[in-house]
């Protein structure tokens, strides 16, 4: 498989995060182009296949916003006014268009970890 993809796990609540927003932006110069915008299913997934592949997918800068400041509230989790991660960005390269990019994401309320993955 080439592409990118993700998966979202709440760690504090134990299980995949759905309903989680997230946007894929690619970096041009100081600039940043909206993608794509998903949403993860109940598996912490995106339905459909990678967030990016295809012709779409090439060598570059991308980021992705995480939206979990939004997700923790809906799951009741007890944040601070404004909440401690609201937006998570991550920045990342991609240097082989022929290769498969998994960025997963570990959440809780107060801090959240990522890796390449496979």
């Amino acid at each position: 498989m080439t592409g990118l993809t993700t998966h979202v796990l709440d760690t504090a609540l134990g299980k995949p995060a759905e309903g989680l927003k997230i946007q894929l932006m690619r970096i041009v110069g100081e600039d940043a182009e909206l993608v794509t915008t998903v949403i993860t299913n109940s598996d912490g997934r995106v339905d459909g296949g990678p967030i990016l592949s295809g012709e779409s997918f090439r060598v570059g800068q991308y980021e992705l916003l995480f939206h979990a400041g939004d997700y923790l509230k809906a799951q009741g989790a007890p944040l601070t006014s404004p909440p401690f991660l609201d937006v998570i960005p991550i920045r990342f390269g991609i240097s082989d268009s022929e290769a498969h990019y998994h960025v997963p994401l570990l959440l809780s309320p107060y801090g959240y970890s990522t890796y390449r993955g496979s």
